[in-house]
């Protein structure tokens, strides 16, 4: 999007909207982290103070930031002084290896490495090579950490950068095709997303927020929405379904934040029936694919609370959203969409020539406006390639209906070409979790002589539910078809997850590809 030549025009920020979140009555609550709180006033200064810390280390605006950190409040204060100081910064993945991260902190000229010490600290001992500055939250035995440091700063507020056509932010893919790709965005991008979110989630009046994955993520794009409505964020270090119930009833929490294979786990928790969770008003999910009878599930145990949404990396969370209201078990086919697109983003389904698919037929999803990525670092072929005839190519392949609604059948790369005949995972998937001894369930593609990929199951049973085989592959049988049906079921106690709570194909694929056995 061509910015206007004329400054009345320009945006704003995403420095700028930070100042505005942080100018809530200063005696409310911003921050609840196990017993430690914060107030909006405490916040606004520590804020102000860690940016000062920050230019006494060396850093200014424009200069490049890595984050590793964990669901600490201490990340949080940190990651608004960093918007506010105008650092363009990127978060690392807690997960990742030692060599993924060099290979990112090189890749993207990080200046400076911010690490909560408290859970990385050998990983920081291991990356301080690869930057200039390494800065600790906490104290080390041998310097005081960032906010030590901060605390001795002034709190008075500064300017913030008014440019809204810098690159703020680097966003890297996940790399399970190759080495990850740094996502360039503009602070437009980010202003869009939080104005798109702000018109369409159903929010609380006042969010009370509990952060069930990493901040580093997904999880934390909704902080700065909850602070501009003077919500209350608080923070689950590690999620656990316990845990969650425990303080949904103790905050009396009305929003959050989850992956499928959470809700997943916490409709097979007793904690969900010894707890008070009438509080919560509105669940946003997202992230992967959801099975349409496990939701239907959530929806008669928690309640008509929930709101999917969909988005990805190069046009973060506001592709499309399906609302509360259509979580309708009278109209269960919707619980199988993500939803329509959010208002402000152009989308269209394309077929291999760039041609609008027909109604109820598949395509790839490929939209356009001021969501997106300005493209990749250092990447510009690849850059060409995910713009190619004037749209953000997503990869994921999709039917809509005639309402509008969105049904995502798979990752383009995730779809398994067995006997000639295109197979989507989510789909078998949704139709194994549908059987009364499935607990969780993955599809995956190996090679196979005879069909060129054949299609494989791996099932976690219900607990105490005897489950066979031949059983699941009837099920598919009757339900999909020959195509759809896996050639082989393999059980397994549970499922590799990644960081952020998918289901690790990737692992799953490797793991099959050097066994043979029949168990995982």
């Amino acid at each position: 999007m061509q910015e206007s030549g004329n400054p009345v025009h320009a945006g704003i920020t995403v420095a700028e909207l930070v100042v505005r979140a942080l100018m809530q009555p200063a005696q409310h609550v911003a921050i609840t982290s196990g017993d430690e709180q914060l107030t909006y006033g405490q916040l606004r200064d520590k804020c102000w103070q860690v940016v000062r810390a920050l230019q006494q280390a060396g850093l200014s605006k424009g200069d490049t930031a890595a984050l590793l950190f964990g669901n600490r409040l201490e990340a949080v204060v940190a990651i608004l002084a960093v918007q506010l100081l105008g650092l363009k910064y990127l978060s690392l993945h807690p997960l990742a290896s030692l060599a993924d991260h060099r290979f990112v902190l090189e890749d993207a000229g990080v200046k400076a490495l911010f690490v909560d010490n408290s859970r990385y600290a050998q990983r920081a001992e291991e990356l301080a090579s690869s930057a200039a500055i390494v800065l600790s939250l906490y104290d080390t035995p041998d310097t005081p950490g960032l906010m030590s440091t901060a605390a001795s700063c002034d709190t008075r507020p500064m300017p913030v950068s008014d440019n809204p056509q810098e690159v703020f932010r680097l966003a890297y893919t996940g790399g399970t095709t190759g080495r990850s790709k740094g996502i360039r965005h503009t602070h437009r991008t980010t202003i869009t997303m939080i104005m798109q979110m702000l018109a369409t989630y159903e929010w609380p009046a006042t969010p009370r927020y509990l952060v069930t994955t990493p901040i580093s993520h997904a999880a934390g794009s909704l902080l700065l929405p909850t602070f501009l409505k003077g919500g209350t964020v608080v923070l689950m270090e590690k999620y656990d379904a316990a845990a969650f119930c425990r303080l949904v009833e103790q905050h009396h929490i009305n929003l959050t934040f989850m992956v499928p294979t959470q809700i997943y786990g916490l409709l097979e928790s007793p904690a969900v029936s010894q707890h008070d969770l009438s509080s919560l008003a509105l669940v946003l999910y997202g992230a992967a694919p959801i099975a349409p009878v496990k939701l239907a599930q959530a929806i008669e145990t928690i309640g008509p609370v929930f709101g999917q949404l969909y988005g990805q990396a190069e046009a973060p969370m506001t592709i499309a959203y399906l609302s509360r209201k259509d979580h309708d078990l009278d109209r269960p086919h919707l619980l199988a969409s993500c939803g329509r697109p959010i208002p402000g983003t152009r989308l269209g389904l394309f077929d291999d020539q760039m041609q609008p698919v027909p109604v109820g037929e598949v395509g790839e999803i490929c939209v356009r406006g001021p969501l997106l990525m300005e493209g990749y670092l250092n990447r510009p072929e690849e850059t060409e390639k995910v713009f190619a005839g004037g749209w953000l190519h997503t990869g994921d392949m999709a039917r809509m209906d005639e309402e509008g609604y969105l049904y995502l059948v798979d990752r383009a790369k995730d779809m398994i070409i067995s006997g000639g005949f295109n197979v989507y995972p989510s789909e078998v998937e949704a139709c194994l979790a549908q059987h009364p001894q499935v607990a969780m369930c993955a599809v995956i593609g190996v090679p196979d002589e005879k069909w060129g990929e054949k299609v494989t199951a791996i099932v976690v049973p219900k607990e105490g539910e005897p489950c066979t085989e031949q059983a699941l592959i009837e099920h598919v049988m009757q339900h999909k078809g020959a195509v759809d049906t896996p050639k082989q079921v393999i059980f397994t106690e549970e499922l590799p997850l990644t960081a952020l709570g998918k289901i690790d194909k990737k692992t799953l694929r490797q793991q099959f590809w050097q066994t043979d056995n029949r168990q995982i």
